[in-house]
């Protein structure tokens, strides 16, 4: 039953950090934009909560997929703002295409005539 749940969490992690470095794609990016991005690409259906998005941020900087740097915000705060890497651009288009895998896949099982149709 443990090992079922955690499954789960790296399939919810590895969802959010595909989120994430898609979102880096556009640009770099303060912690509150990447969520702000993702809900408004999302129509307002995907919400990352802080107690997700910064240990996600951490773990990809940990992976060198993202690197980040402190910079002065339009309204003089100190933000940190993260940028996409070159390894992180790699790692985006593995995730994007095992996530299309995984679309396909589940679209199968979801619709098994349209994929007979298909055949």
């Amino acid at each position: 039953m443990a090992n079922r749940y955690q499954n789960r969490i790296e399939l919810l992690q590895g969802t959010l950090d595909l989120l994430i470095l898609q979102t880096l794609r556009w640009g770099p990016q303060h912690g509150y934009g990447i969520s702000q991005a993702i809900r408004l690409n999302s129509g307002d259906i995907l919400q990352v909560d802080t107690g997700s998005l910064y240990p996600a941020l951490h773990r990809l900087e940990r992976q060198k997929w993202i690197a980040a740097d402190w910079k002065l915000s339009e309204n003089k705060q100190r933000v940190r703002v993260y940028r996409l890497t070159a390894a992180g651009k790699k790692r985006l288009l593995s995730e994007r295409s095992r996530w299309a895998q995984l679309s396909d896949a589940i679209a199968g099982v979801l619709e098994p005539a349209k994929k007979e149709s298909e055949a």
